[in-house]
Parts: C-alpha cells; sequence; structure tokens
C-alpha cells in the first residue's frame, strides 16, 4: 500500500496557495503525482525558481530558466525545459517548484 504525504494547502489547480511551506519533500510528492521522476537537471532548474522567488518575490519567466541551465549544461540544453517537464513550464515546472499559479500565463 503506497502512502502518501499530506501536502500543504493547495488551490483548485494544483498550485501551493502558499510558497513558504514548500521544501524537497513536497516537490517529489508534487512530481510524482506529475509521474516526474526527479534528477539532477531537475533539481537544478527548481532550486534556481526558488533562488530566484526568494530574491525578487516574483516567479521566474521561464527564459531566465532556460538561461540558467545553458549556463549550466551548455547551450544544447536550450530545449532541457520542455524535456524536463514536458507538460510546460507552468503547469509541471512551478507547480512542483511550489509556486502560486502564474496569473496572466498560459499553462503551457
Amino acid at each position: 500500500m503506497e502512502v502518501t504525504m499530506r501536502l500543504p494547502a493547495m488551490d483548485e489547480e494544483g498550485y501551493l496557495i502558499e510558497p513558504a511551506e514548500w521544501n524537497e519533500d513536497v516537490a517529489e510528492e508534487l512530481a510524482r503525482r506529475e509521474n516526474v521522476v526527479l534528477s539532477e537537471a531537475h533539481w537544478d532548474a527548481i532550486r534556481f525558481m526558488r533562488d530566484y522567488y526568494l530574491e525578487h518575490q516574483v516567479i521566474p519567466d521561464v527564459r531566465h530558466v532556460v538561461k540558467h541551465l545553458s549556463v549550466r549544461f551548455g547551450a544544447a540544453s536550450r530545449n532541457m525545459m520542455f524535456e524536463l517537464f514536458p507538460y510546460g513550464y507552468v503547469k509541471q515546472a512551478c507547480r512542483i517548484a511550489g509556486m502560486k499559479r502564474p496569473r496572466g500565463w498560459s499553462t503551457g
């Protein structure tokens, strides 16, 4: 029997209501629910997103995360974000990283 952890409060779309309640165990559970196995590259993107959010109090635009990944993993990583999170930056990466739903952004 599989035991799922109790997650912090989420909105109707599955985004955390309070990003400060996020931790890496929460990320693991959210990723499991999205059928994503978190690799070091996933964690690199997620940690960048979290650090950016803590510093700027806004969710980083996907282009900032893509640029970060290209610096870390080389120019060939241009499509890495979409390989890591095939259902999109907002729908998967932002959810797993514990962000609120970005308003005005598409779910892609």
